[in-house]
């Protein structure tokens, strides 16, 4: 079997990847494919850790008139109903899952433990995270990069609907130019839109090397631990 390229990833997955055309709530037939891949990982010796969105249930700032502290509240609450079914799909495939949440929620999570965390990656486990950082006005973007520096993560790998970074809308602009590689600081100075500034900051000054790619097919998930050249990769300096 090929060696993976990676010992131990973070994943950040919107909520909207969930919903898949359906644009909210959770979709199996598109959960089912990414739970697939993590596994193939997980089962190649990839300490996989999972940062999830929760927009594809609830968005902070397009709550309109609600304060903002406890719309984002509620949108932690939506973090961790989809990390519970990212990990019952898991589960399913017969992949070992825990689920770590920063606020706490002892009835169905652990609370976040960097120390069992780490322990639950030694034993071969997949460590969902969820909540966020457990504070309003953090994304999850933001959440992943802190998770991913804690874990000592040799990549952060970021999931969206595009093939890379590119310096235009390339579903506007026919001639946007995708880069293969780049810095956080072409990220912030370019506004690229990759993640938040908060979030692009913090993998600058922890020395986080980020991967950008399309999750339209699953199994770029599996690739990209493998070391296949896919997507854009994005460096500390």
């Amino acid at each position: 079997m090929q060696s993976p390229k990676y010992k131990r990833v973070l994943l950040k997955l919107s909520g909207e990847a969930l919903a898949g055309d359906k644009k909210n709530g959770l979709n199996y037939d598109v959960i089912t494919p990414i739970c697939e891949s993590v596994k193939r990982c997980a089962d190649a010796g990839v300490q996989v850790g999972i940062v999830v969105g929760g927009g594809n249930f609830w968005r902070g700032r397009s709550s309109g008139a609600m304060d903002r502290t406890r719309a984002d509240h509620i949108g932690m609450l939506a973090t961790a109903m989809n990390a519970l079914a990212l990990a019952d799909a898991l589960e399913h495939l017969g992949c070992e899952v825990r689920v770590q949440t920063a606020i706490t929620m002892t009835k169905f999570a652990e609370p976040y433990i960097r120390s069992r965390a780490i322990r639950h990656f030694e034993k071969g486990r997949v460590v969902i995270f969820g909540c966020g950082t457990g504070n309003p006005f953090f994304s999850t973007d933001t959440a992943a990069a802190l998770r991913a520096a804690e874990i000592e993560a040799d990549v952060l790998m970021k999931a969206t609907m595009v093939d890379g970074v590119y310096d235009k809308d390339p579903h506007k602009f026919d001639d946007a130019k995708k880069y293969d590689t780049l810095t956080f600081t072409d990220v912030v100075n370019k506004q690229l839109g990759v993640m938040d500034s908060t979030a692009a900051a913090m993998c600058r000054d922890n020395g986080t090397t980020c991967l950008v790619f399309d999750l339209s097919d699953p199994a770029n998930i599996y690739d990209a631990c493998m070391g296949k050249s896919i997507g854009t990769l994005v460096l500390p300096e």
